[in-house]
């Protein structure tokens, strides 16, 4: 059966976490997939897994299966534990960095602190740094590593955006309190207001909705991550779709040449966005911790 290039599963499967790499014929067999190896099933064989009844699907991402997103996360933080190690080895053995690739890591790091954490948290940044640098280059060798034909953009799914989010939520929270105190950090969520006390019910009512508003931006921060990364990774599937296409039906051959140069520039318009939104899910970040440390 000829295959639909634009059906919406086969589009979406390919930008979707799984338990394979969609990879040639010529490297995945038949299929065209490189299967991930599992450990479920020789542990099921040890132990035996408990049957919860309907929340098996609710416990799903508990299921101990290793899909492709976890894979290339693991490969991101690799790389950024080869490449920051030897540049603290570097700046350690010599009084300062000296070629293209430790030049460049370092002023990506001196513009995380001095155009991001600085001014958006203020007095105090510099201990959110690593933080913040980990935040940074993860997204983007993350969103990068989508640019690799056969793999894909981690950041693409809910899953990933949602723990980085957690993660800032919780720089938020623990910033928030060792700066003001428990009592501080809560009492800080309603911003100083000069009403009378029979008005006390409205800062009561502000309260709740300031609480509201801290987990509804963390949630923003990861859904705009999300549809920032699968918008164009979707679209550029659809553009390569067309290629298919016209290898199934000669009379459109022509559309082939366009959708080879589309992809091209939205390749191009990717990698800049991969850089913007790691920028972008940084400086949030920032802002969000330099609202969280004080008071206002």
């Amino acid at each position: 059966m000829a295959t639909d290039y634009f059906d919406a599963g086969h589009l979406i499967g390919h930008i979707k976490d799984a338990e394979y790499f969609e990879v040639s014929k010529v490297v995945g067999g038949e299929d065209g997939k490189l299967h991930i190896p599992q450990f479920r099933d020789s542990l099921e064989s040890i132990v035996a897994m408990p049957d919860l009844g309907p929340l098996n699907d609710l416990l799903e991402p508990l299921n101990l299966r290793i899909t492709k997103f976890m894979v290339l996360e693991t490969l991101a933080a690799v790389l950024m534990i080869l490449f920051f190690c030897g540049l603290a080895n570097y700046l350690r053995n010599n009084d300062r960095p000296k070629g293209k690739l430790w030049n460049l890591l370092e002023s990506m790091l001196l513009f995380i602190r001095d155009d991001v954490a600085r001014p958006a948290i203020g007095h105090g940044a510099d201990k959110f740094l690593p933080f913040l640098w980990t935040i940074f280059f993860f997204v983007l060798a993350c969103n990068l590593l989508g640019m690799v034909p056969w793999l894909g953009s981690p950041t693409g799914a809910l899953a990933t955006t949602g723990a980085l989010a957690l993660c800032t939520f919780g720089a938020v929270v623990i910033g928030g309190v060792r700066a003001m105190g428990p009592i501080g950090f809560v009492k800080n969520q309603v911003p100083h207001m000069d009403l009378p006390f029979y008005m006390f019910p409205l800062k009561v009512g502000i309260f709740f909705i300031e609480v509201l508003g801290l987990f509804i931006k963390h949630f923003v921060l990861a859904v705009r991550l999300l549809a920032n990364m699968m918008a164009g990774h979707l679209v550029l599937a659809v553009i390569v779709a067309f290629i298919g296409a016209a290898w199934t039906h000669p009379a459109i051959w022509g559309v082939a040449p366009a959708s080879i140069l589309g992809a091209v520039a939205l390749s191009l318009l990717e990698l800049f966005v991969a850089f913007l939104q790691a920028y972008v899910f940084t400086f949030l970040s920032a802002l969000f911790i330099g609202m969280a440390v004080h008071s206002h």
